[in-house]
C-alpha cells in the first residue's frame, strides 16, 4: 500500500505526525509512505497530489487539518480510504477569521502567498457531504484549541454509511498521541484498500 501524508497548514514533509508514520512502516509494515510538501497554492497541491495518486498503485491517505480536507475531497474523487486527524472543515472561513489582522494576501512563506481567490478555490471544491464515507477514519480530541471537533464529527456522520469516528477526551490539535494510533489506522487503511 502506498500511504500519501498530507501535513498541516505552515507544517511541511517533515512533519512530525508524518514522520511517526513513515518510520513505523519502514520498521513494522510493507507499506511505503509518501511525504509531499503542500506549501503552495491550493489548486497546485490538488492537482500534484491527484497526479500522484493516478501514478501509484493501492494508495491511501492520512490528513491531518489542512490536510485531513486535502485528503478528503480526494479521497471522495477517487474513492480511496482516508484516516483524518482534526481535519479542517471550511479552511478558507478559518483563514479568513484567523488571519483578518494581518495583510492580504497572506505571506504563508517565502514561496507561496495565499489570497482571497484561493480561499474561494476552497469554498468551490468543498463537498457538501462526503460519499463512502465508510472507507474514512475520522481521530477527533476534544480538546482540539484550533479546530471544534463537533463539526468534524457532525459533516462525517450525515451520509447512509458513515465514517468511523473515535474521539479523544482531551488532547489537542497537534494529537500528541498520534504514535501510539498508527497500528489501528495502518489496519483501517489495510481493511479499506482495494
Amino acid at each position: 500500500m502506498n500511504i500519501l501524508y498530507l501535513h498541516g497548514f505552515k507544517s511541511s514533509a517533515l512533519s512530525i505526525k508524518g514522520q511517526q508514520l513513515a518510520q513505523y512502516c519502514e520498521r513494522f509494515s510493507p507499506h511505503k509512505v509518501h511525504l509531499p510538501d503542500l506549501n503552495m497554492p491550493p489548486q497546485q497541491v490538488m492537482a500534484e497530489i491527484s497526479a500522484q495518486i493516478e501514478r501509484l498503485d493501492r494508495v491511501a491517505l492520512v490528513g491531518s487539518s489542512f490536510g485531513g480536507f486535502y485528503a478528503t475531497q480526494l479521497a471522495a474523487k477517487y474513492r480511496i480510504p482516508a484516516v483524518l486527524i482534526n481535519p479542517a472543515m471550511r479552511p478558507w472561513q478559518l483563514f479568513r477569521q484567523r488571519y483578518a489582522a494581518e495583510q492580504w494576501p497572506y505571506q504563508v512563506n517565502e514561496n507561496w502567498q495565499i489570497d482571497h481567490a484561493q480561499l474561494d478555490y476552497l469554498e468551490r471544491i468543498a463537498l457538501p457531504a462526503v460519499p463512502d464515507a465508510v472507507k474514512i477514519l475520522l481521530l477527533l480530541q476534544q480538546g482540539d484549541e484550533v479546530l471544534d471537533y463537533r463539526e468534524a464529527q457532525g459533516y462525517y456522520s450525515q451520509s447512509q454509511h458513515s465514517a468511523l469516528i473515535m474521539t479523544d477526551a482531551q488532547g489537542d490539535h497537534a494529537m500528541q498521541d498520534f504514535a501510539d494510533k498508527i497500528p489501528m489506522l495502518l489496519e483501517f487503511l489495510s481493511y479499506s484498500i482495494k
